[in-house]
């Protein structure tokens, strides 16, 4: 990893200083998991630290302890397991790696990391091979739009991600199939004065071939990756404010058939914030998240960009019951394109400011949000969005709620500015701005013994880009309805707990009704964790999808079943042990590429802390 590359991500951007937030909850499980999780804080769906029990947005939250219980081998596969969310993978560990939010397409979900915003310049998506597991102390998923708080991208939901606290220690050393060792540590100390930490790791899998006999470019040899990772955070008080700051780096060489791929990519943030006076707080942040992508193929090309952005927020307790949140986001970003010679195919720069606003109430059994933002954009210009939410306590733990909101996502310079190949797929520079509109209507209920949750949802995205024509060309052509109905729960039954969730969904063209790639209109997940033992616990994952949709035809429908052990050896010391594709099924999340079979995964963790 260059020193470049790890110097700029300490210019570090957005964190919610609220973000280190101890919550509670467990992986599929919704945010209103029980009695025990009420007190919980989010700060995503609302930009200001909010308890779960008082949240007007269908949210999922997974902390450490989930995370580690559930072995799962990377961070895509940890998501599919969620509510709402379709995955596609072109391979093994360290392929690529995306996402859909509700029916939306890969670009429509905004990805955070520690509060900077880390979706490629050039495409839109994130790629989450890269992010390790062992850099994560939470994530919160929220469903639905979002656009009116954060800005562009955020149609389908927004998923963000928060690193490791600075204070912690530990380590991990994992192995297994396919041929894969990650070792991992981190070192933090914590004083008067404040806390610090630094960790890193290093993940190397021999992997499987990625491509599936009959694909274009088929080549039957092992594709491998090997990523390299490092982290730092930092927390301190000046006078009656708080700083902190973090960087999140890394380094990975990315094998596919005959190509390799080096991908380097940073985000970091820092922020200062603090009381204005005895109920006015603010919080100013600096930011920049780096990426460089670098292809040795016979199509070789390099992309690298750049996106620095400026965040001051206010947040006034109106009342005991209401509140006033209000701020300017600034966004520069950078992207440049290059051939395989290094001729420039492309350079190119963007500037957005944004002014937001939002009001939180509550009166008697009842609450409500409503928020409105301007995003002048350098390129596009003025882009409003708004949003309203509203919910109310019933007898018995049940609750209601309601929600209208808007969004939006600028095109990508991949959109607006690449030649194609060959004059097919080129990019447009007249594009328009996607736009979307989505109710949604839910009803919860939670007690001692568990929660559950009903959210039925109804989107339309107008102005949806997509290359069409005898050249393939970008093009506003097409629009979308996504309509959904998603259930989640969870249970305890005496010293086991179940979590899981049910989700139909339609996600199809407008205009033609044809079903939107690689998205299953029925999933589900079943997680059942049980005690053997003070020391032992074995644990059951059930994920199934339903027959959808890809380029060339179908993918089938699959059921895929994966065991987990876990042995506490010593208070310090912990062997997980994990049986993926327990049943050895043959499956396909994208069409022309492999799904790794039965694999084994052992890992002996340290952890001092606990």
């Amino acid at each position: 990893m260059n020193r470049s590359s790890l110097a700029a991500g300490l210019a570090l951007a957005l964190l919610p200083l609220s973000a280190a937030a101890s919550a509670s909850g467990d992986a599929g499980a919704p945010a209103r998991a029980n009695a025990a999780t009420l007190d919980a804080v989010v700060v995503t769906a609302t930009r200001s630290p909010t308890a779960i029990a008082s949240g007007l947005a269908a949210t999922t939250v997974i902390d450490r302890a989930a995370i580690e219980r559930a072995q799962a081998p990377d961070l895509i596969d940890l998501l599919a397991r969620q509510a709402g969310i379709d995955v596609s993978r072109t391979g093994g560990p360290g392929a690529v790696s995306t996402l859909f939010l509700r029916g939306g397409n890969s670009n429509h979900v905004l990805v955070l990391v520690d509060g900077v915003r880390v979706n490629s310049v050039q495409q839109g998506l994130y790629d989450f091979a890269t992010l390790p597991l062992d850099r994560i102390e939470r994530i919160e998923i929220v469903r639905g739009p979002r656009a009116a708080l954060w800005g562009s991208d955020a149609i389908g939901g927004v998923i963000q991600v928060f690193t490791r606290d600075p204070a912690g220690r530990g380590a991990q050393l994992r192995g297994g199939s396919p041929d894969r060792v990650d070792v991992a540590a981190q070192w933090g100390v914590a004083g008067a004065g404040g806390s610090f930490g630094i960790g890193g790791g290093v993940q190397d899998v021999g992997g499987d071939n990625a491509s599936a006999p009959g694909s274009f470019g088929f080549d039957p040899d092992p594709d491998g990756f090997r990523n390299r990772h490092v982290s730092a955070a930092g927390r301190t008080t000046v006078g009656r404010h708080a700083l902190a700051a973090h960087l999140l780096a890394s380094d990975a060489d990315i094998e596919f058939d005959r190509g390799l791929t080096h991908a380097r990519s940073s985000s970091g943030g820092a922020t200062l914030g603090g009381p204005l006076g005895t109920r006015w707080t603010h919080s100013l942040a600096l930011g920049e998240a780096r990426e460089d992508l670098r292809t040795v193929s016979s199509f070789g090309s390099r992309f690298d960009s750049r996106r620095r952005s400026l965040d001051w927020l206010h947040d006034v307790a109106v009342s005991p019951r209401q509140a006033l949140l209000f701020g300017l986001n600034r966004v520069d970003e950078n992207a440049r394109s290059r051939d395989a010679r290094g001729a420039p195919v492309y350079d190119r720069s963007r500037r957005n400011t944004g002014l937001f606003a939002a009001w939180r109430g509550a009166s008697g059994a009842q609450q409500w949000e409503l928020a409105a933002r301007a995003d002048e954009s350098s390129q596009f210009g003025l882009t409003t969005t708004a949003q309203a939410a509203w919910g109310m306590a019933l007898a018995g733990g049940w609750r209601a709620r309601a929600s209208w909101g808007q969004g939006f996502r600028a095109p990508n310079t991949n959109e607006l500015y690449s030649p194609g190949f060959g004059g097919f797929f080129a990019g447009n520079p007249d594009l328009n701005p996607e736009r979307a509109r989505s109710v949604e209507a839910g009803l919860e209920w939670a007690g001692v013994g568990g929660s559950v949750g009903l959210s039925a949802y109804r989107s339309r995205v107008a102005d949806l880009v997509a290359f069409s024509g005898p050249l393939f060309a970008a093009t506003n052509i097409s629009a979308a309805r996504l309509d959904g109905v998603e259930l989640d729960g969870r249970w305890t039954l005496g010293r086991a707990s179940l979590t899981g969730h049910l989700g139909w969904q339609r996600a199809e063209n407008a205009a033609t009704g044809a079903a939107l790639l690689r998205r299953a209109p029925r999933k589900a997940a079943l997680g059942i964790d049980v005690p053997a033992g003070d020391a032992l616990r074995v644990g059951l994952d059930l994920t199934a999808a339903s027959r959808r949709q890809d380029f060339d035809g179908p993918l089938g429908g699959y059921a895929r079943l994966d065991l987990r052990l876990e042995q506490r050896l010593a208070p310090e010391w912990t062997l997980r042990a994990r049986v993926e594709n327990l049943l050895d099924r043959d499956y396909t999340l994208a069409s022309g590429f492999t799904t790794p079979g039965r694999g084994v995964l052992l890992e002996l963790a340290w952890h001092p802390d606990r």
